[in-house]
């Protein structure tokens, strides 16, 4: 396996993980009973204190999420390849 291969692996990963991240936060602030707010920048739809909690509990989740699946995506590699990607590898 190649850089290319990880770039690709990693990007992608990373990018569905924070996809399905930011859908179960949306999933969640419904379940609590409020609307998702549909522009957190317009003081019109939404109060400034549950903008900032939605978008740190947005901004929280899609993070971790991506850390987790990039680090699951790694460890795939290093698996399949023999060898962490160069991009990881603090060896070098």
């Amino acid at each position: 396996m190649g850089p290319l291969v990880w770039k690709v692996l990693g990007t992608g990963v990373a990018a569905a993980a924070g996809i399905v991240a930011s859908k179960g936060v949306e999933a969640l602030w419904r379940t609590s009973g409020r609307d998702v707010p549909k522009d957190p920048r317009n003081p019109a739809s939404t109060s400034g204190g549950e903008a900032v909690a939605f978008a740190a509990l947005t901004a929280v989740a899609v993070a971790a999420a991506q850390v987790l699946a990039s680090r699951k995506a790694a460890r795939y590699y290093q698996e399949s390849a023999g060898h962490l990607p160069k991009a990881l590898d603090a060896t070098k």
